[in-house]
């Protein structure tokens, strides 16, 4: 994590010559990380780098939402129930249909988000899905080696019995990528149909039964230091000399389209 060197002692020291950076004179605005080697009057400096983390919040959407801030039917949309930010956005991490329900993550920071979306980090999501019907053991087999979708092979990592009874079958899956409306696709394509999907875990991060729908909470630091062990470091700016780490904002949604996963 770079920072740069700056303030009023720091910068005095550094126009006088009395600062190097990897035996080399330093100048004032210069961006150094953990890796660099700081001197001051000849002395090796310790110094600490300040991470701030980004903030997380996880949200308990029930049907009858869209994940967008507009739209042109009036539909409620998930971002009406989240807390107002001083500063920045809220940035969801993959969507939900408006037909399904569980749990969501919202960010602000950009970054995050979209590396929580990439596919080349195979995150997990798990999902509680009923469908119309029995799936038999030669279906579950066709649907964890992979079927053919429109967009290529698609395969379910874990799919298990979860109760049920009559004409609805509860399934839990489990995903590492987002592809539109995968879940539901997928079954289609073994001949059943999705009546109900409920996202209950995304990573590291469950869908906390004390959490009502319609409710939000944020996630503690040490669970989003869990997040962030899931992805390669990323690099955030800060200040040296009594400033503190600048936090990443910003970034865009390239991602979010890709998580939509719908239910009947």
């Amino acid at each position: 994590m770079p920072v740069t060197v700056r303030g009023a002692s720091s910068e005095d020291w550094i126009i006088a010559g009395r600062v190097s950076v990897n035996g080399v004179p330093a100048h004032v605005g210069q961006r150094v990380g953990p890796g660099d080697k700081i001197r001051v009057n000849g002395k090796l400096a310790q110094l600490k780098f300040l991470l701030r983390l980004p903030r997380v919040l996880v949200y308990h959407k029930p049907e009858g939402e869209i994940v967008s801030k507009e739209d042109p039917g009036g539909r409620p949309s998930v971002f009406a129930r989240l807390p107002r930010l001083r500063s920045g956005r809220w940035i969801s991490i993959g969507r939900l249909d408006f037909n399904s329900c569980g749990l969501l993550l919202f960010t602000n920071d950009g970054g995050l988000a979209n590396r929580m979306m990439h596919p080349r980090y195979e995150i997990e999501r798990e999902y509680a899905v009923r469908i119309l019907g029995e799936a038999t053991p030669e279906v579950l087999a066709r649907l964890r080696s992979g079927v053919e979708l429109e967009d290529g092979l698609a395969s379910f990592q874990l799919i298990a019995e979860a109760g049920g009874e009559g004409a609805n079958r509860w399934y839990r899956v489990v995903l590492a990528e987002g592809r539109n409306r995968e879940v539901r696709r997928m079954f289609e394509a073994v001949g059943l149909m999705v009546s109900r999907l409920m996202r209950v875990r995304y990573g590291p991060v469950q869908l906390s039964p004390r959490l009502k729908r319609g409710q939000c909470r944020d996630l503690e630091p040490g669970e989003v230091q869990e997040l962030l062990k899931l992805l390669p470091p990323q690099q955030k700016a800060g200040a040296l000399a009594g400033s503190d780490a600048a936090g990443e904002g910003g970034g865009n949604d390239k991602f979010d389209q890709d998580d939509q996963v719908a239910s009947n």
